[in-house]
């Protein structure tokens, strides 16, 4: 019977079995060194362990040895493997020399070879890619995280002065500076409604813009600005003479805005008895036998040159900032003209580049600087459409100069004003926003300008006025709180995100009436520019870092030059 033949005669069936045992053990063995190969390469790729981790300054450097031990075991584990593979080989190639010539003969596939060169290609594509990580972004991802880590560091180990000290301090330094802050803004006031007047006065009221009551706005009259001069803003809306009118329009009306021009919007002048979409004559060009019956011929050859009249873009209806930009600033040197005989001072135009930077020089040398900018209102809100204002470092330009930027300047006004009645007396919120802009700019002062700005530390300070209690503001909770603005500050730097306080914020105030198409928007994240500029991010890293370790000396050197506010009185009162 077949069945009983010996073993490795001719025709037997027992060789049959050898050859798929070792099939059965070159397949599964080489799809387990592929995935052996992937794993270990995966594992020592450096992507696995996420930035949040790395940025982490007390266990950095544990996670890098650890990541070392880990790779030589892994290594280690790998040799074993592949000698254990190496000793099955050599048992497959037995086998091989005891089969029959006949079976020698027939060429059989060879897939323990292909699995082999596809696990050294894999292999080595990987590695290349590690390689090449490890050499360039990991060194970038390295460094930035490395800047992460001082920060960490930096403000764990700060000690800030104790409630007494910051106390002293508050009231040598912010209170001496700014003392005089009432008495100046009735100097300003008083003065710009007088050139206001005057300018109505020289202006065609039939051709020319119509300028309203100017608004006071920003640090001034919020009371927490520290910086000397003392600079006060004043926003001043302007019409169009009738039958004209302005229609806007926001980022926030449009389907898909580019990120730059998020937080800006166009000014449409339009007649008042058209519709939005205006006439249709305007759109399409009508045969020489055909008549508009709302607009005559000579209405349609005027429109061009009453368009610039009325300060818009060249064979456009959308107002230009530049256009507004000349014609303010003729406007308020034909005032001053009229009403300069008045005054026994010189008024001059302090900044170039910006329409309404005036500067009030008195015959002692002393001087007076304050902004006038024209401004529309959006729609029936408090929000405006800014002609000019000063950009940090790193705010491009707008595109075009029909594009206007949006100001919640008045809402910001009010917010503060609104939980200022709701706090403890003599609240800490502004204290700490002095304090932090104090040490900010004499930081800057020493190693250079920031793209941190005054708005960015105002923004954090109104994040946490609605998130935290109002009793936490009470006075001596200073140091806690000035703490707690620090850390807002080093998280969204981080983070690199901070979030506008009015768009996108849906828990406004009601009684602020703030609009609803701006609570709906997309948050906008004041700190994006940050992600394009890199120089610019590490080097308010780094002022923000040397900040904190300067806090302690910045704030005993000047409390101890400085004297305080009552022995500065008295030798006032004295030298009188």
């Amino acid at each position: 019977m077949r069945l009983g033949r010996k073993e490795g005669a001719p025709g037997s069936l027992c060789p049959a079995p050898r050859r798929g045992a070792r099939e059965g053990i070159a397949m599964p063995a080489g799809i387990f060194r592929v995935c052996l190969v992937v794993i270990t390469a995966i594992v020592n790729h450096p992507l696995l362990f996420p930035k949040e981790n790395a940025t982490v300054p007390e266990y950095a450097e544990d996670i890098i040895q650890k990541m070392k031990a880990h790779e030589e075991n892994l290594r280690l584990e790998q040799l074993r493997l592949e000698q254990e593979i190496a000793r099955q080989e050599a048992t497959l190639k037995t086998l091989e020399k005891a089969t029959k010539p006949e079976e020698q003969n027939n060429k059989e596939p060879l897939p323990w070879d292909l699995w082999s060169a596809m696990s050294m290609v894999i292999f080595l594509l990987i590695e290349l890619w590690r390689q090449d990580y490890q050499d360039g972004n990991w060194q970038e991802s390295a460094s930035e995280e490395d800047d992460m880590a001082i920060l960490g560091k930096a403000f764990k180990g700060v000690a800030l002065p104790d409630k007494a000290a910051l106390a002293n301090f508050y009231e040598r330094c912010i209170l001496g500076a700014t003392g005089d802050m009432a008495r100046k803004r009735e100097l300003v006031e008083g003065f710009a409604d007088d050139l206001l007047e005057a300018l109505r006065s020289v202006c065609n009221r039939d051709a020319d813009m119509e300028v309203e009551e100017s608004i006071g706005v920003g640090s001034m009259y919020e009371n927490w600005r520290v910086h000397k001069p003392l600079v006060c803003d004043l926003i001043v809306p302007f019409t169009p003479p009738e039958p004209y009118c302005f229609r806007s329009q926001t980022w926030c009306s449009r389907e898909s805005v580019p990120p730059d021009k998020q937080g800006y919007g166009t000014i449409k002048v339009c007649r008042a008895d058209e519709d939005a979409a205006g006439c249709i004559c305007g759109k399409t060009k009508l045969g020489e036998d055909m008549l508009c019956l709302l607009h005559s011929q000579t209405n349609q050859t005027r429109r061009s040159g009453e368009m610039e009249d009325l300060l818009c873009f060249k064979n456009t209806q959308y107002l230009d900032a530049d256009q507004v930009m000349k014609w303010f600033q003729i406007a308020i040197t034909k005032s001053w003209n009229k009403i300069s005989h008045k005054y026994e001072f010189d008024l001059t135009f302090n900044l170039l580049d910006s329409p309404g930077a005036l500067k009030i020089k008195f015959r002692s040398g002393k001087s007076i600087a304050f902004n006038l900018t024209p401004v529309v209102q959006c729609e029936d809100s408090d929000a405006y459409f800014i002609s000019h204002f000063p950009r940090s470092s790193l705010m491009a330009d707008p595109v075009s100069s029909t594009d206007w930027f949006v100001t919640f300047a008045v809402y910001e006004r009010r917010f503060i004003h609104s939980v200022s009645k709701k706090l403890p007396a003599s609240a800490c919120h502004l204290s700490c926003l002095q304090i932090l802009s104090f040490l900010h700019g004499k930081q800057c002062s020493l190693t250079g300008p920031s793209s941190l700005t005054n708005y960015h530390l105002k923004t954090v300070m109104l994040h946490l006025l609605q998130t935290r209690p109002y009793q936490d503001w009470a006075s001596e909770n200073l140091e806690v709180r000035l703490q707690d603005m620090l850390k807002f500050l080093e998280k969204s730097l981080q983070e690199k995100k901070l979030c506008h306080f009015f768009i996108g914020n849906r828990k406004v105030p009601e009684v602020l009436n703030f609009p609803v198409v701006f609570q709906k928007a997309e948050p906008l994240n004041l700190f994006r520019p940050f992600v394009l500029h890199r120089d610019a991010y590490r080097k308010t890293v780094d002022t923000f870092h040397e900040m904190l370790r300067n806090t302690s000396a910045l704030i005993n050197e000047y409390t101890v030059h400085i004297p305080s506010v009552g022995h500065t009185n008295m030798l006032h009162k004295e030298s009188l």
